[in-house]
């Protein structure tokens, strides 16, 4: 019972993020399982499980909204599935030794894409409801978010999302309902990846089950939460946890001396704070966007875009 109720606190506090912010579910949440010491395969495959009911769930809600662009679901999804279950097949077949520290490696580098995009450059607003890119352009995203998601242990949201943001032609609502609904794919082929490279004896029931039982719990949160805290602040907050930790499992890994870690640890720290007090003086300025979704809009759309499309 102490496990499960261990594990529903990090799903919990992951799904605050993931519903804030549109990304990091399986980044925060892989994060805090190696932090509790799980192996590396072991904590994406949970993860991915997971994510299996916990997307399922949150792709019903935003198609029930009205976030959702299915060719863009599609388009996104079925390459992204593809990635994932190599991604998670190449995971099985590294030793714990090797794939802790490639994993925390992943997770760093995510982690720090995320501090800098939202102190940095927040993602830009659009009100197109239809996507407008050509799988030409999405299906490399995808194959390449699902593979680092299954490989990583996360990374399908800090891939996929920011990328469509970017572009500044889809409404953020419609980009993170889509992205969120088409990660259904990509934890479901990424979980059948794991099961056949790892096999079911190696998951333990408690930690998938806390993680799905918090995960839900914490929707609605996350929806409330999204409304008081300005995405750019909590993005570069929640970037500064994912480096911190994962620089942590870096330097263990490489036998770091204690000096040299506490040396490393106050320059991450140093650069959390600067970023998160860039985040904050650019939304006090007005210079940044207080929200990732956007306003209802009521948009159609135009035959251009459907021709594109």
């Amino acid at each position: 019972m102490q496990t499960l109720l261990v594990f529903a606190l990090v799903g919990f506090g992951a799904q605050l993020v993931d519903g804030a912010l549109g990304m990091a579910y399986g980044v925060t949440s892989t994060s805090l399982l190696l932090v509790a010491g799980v192996n590396p395969a072991t904590a994406s495959a949970s993860v991915h499980l997971a994510e299996v009911g916990t997307t399922l769930a949150a792709g019903a809600s935003h198609w029930r909204f009205g976030n959702v662009d299915w060719r863009l679901v599609l388009r996104l999804g079925v390459p992204g599935a593809v990635g994932a279950f190599l991604g998670a097949t190449a995971l099985s077949a590294l030793s714990t030794e090797n794939a802790a520290p490639y994993m925390a490696g992943v997770l760093l580098a995510l982690g720090l894409y995320v501090l800098v995009r939202f102190s940095v450059r927040p993602p830009k607003v659009a009100t197109a409801r239809v996507s407008p890119h050509r799988a030409r352009f999405l299906s490399p995203l995808g194959f390449v978010g699902g593979f680092v998601d299954a490989s990583g242990g996360g990374g399908w949201g800090p891939v996929a999302t920011p990328a469509l943001l970017t572009a500044g032609k889809t409404a953020p609502r419609t980009v993170i309902g889509s992205v969120d609904t088409s990660e259904f794919l990509v934890a479901l082929a990424a979980s059948i990846g794991f099961l056949i490279g790892l096999g079911s004896e190696v998951l333990d029931p408690f930690t998938i089950g806390g993680l799905l039982l918090g995960g839900v719990l914490a929707a609605p949160l996350a929806a409330w939460l999204v409304t008081k805290i300005p995405a750019p602040v909590l993005g570069s907050a929640v970037g500064g946890i994912i480096v911190l930790t994962n620089t942590r499992t870096i330097l263990r890994a490489l036998e770091v001396s204690e000096n040299w870690r506490t040396t490393i640890y106050a320059f991450v720290v140093g650069l959390w704070i600067a970023a998160v007090a860039l985040a904050i003086s650019k939304v006090v300025r007005g210079t940044a966007p207080v929200e990732m979704v956007g306003e209802p809009t009521t948009d159609q759309p135009t035959a251009e875009q459907e021709a594109r499309s």
